[in-house]
């Protein structure tokens, strides 16, 4: 971390990293990796759902919206936000 004098960009003061204590307990580490790849296995997981799933709520979402078109010709089409410009 440094603190830097706006005025003269100079450097005021520093702080190294604090640096992670070394391991006391070998077993304790061993759980905690493991535990952290039944997470991460965990993760991927849901996103995979999350991917496979995604095309049937985007084909729910455009039918929906082709509806709503059918229903109401004269609606104007939605504005993206990069056309308010």
């Amino acid at each position: 971390m440094l603190k830097v004098d706006p005025a003269t960009g100079a450097v005021i003061t520093h702080k190294a990293k604090e640096r992670a204590k070394p391991i006391e307990d070998l077993k304790t580490a061993v759980n905690r990796l493991k535990q952290e790849e039944v997470d991460r296995n965990a993760k991927f997981n849901r996103s995979m759902e999350e991917q496979k799933n995604r095309q049937s709520t985007l084909n729910r979402r455009f039918d929906e919206l082709f509806k709503q078109a059918k229903e109401d010709p004269d609606m104007e089409p939605r504005r993206k936000e990069i056309d308010w410009d």
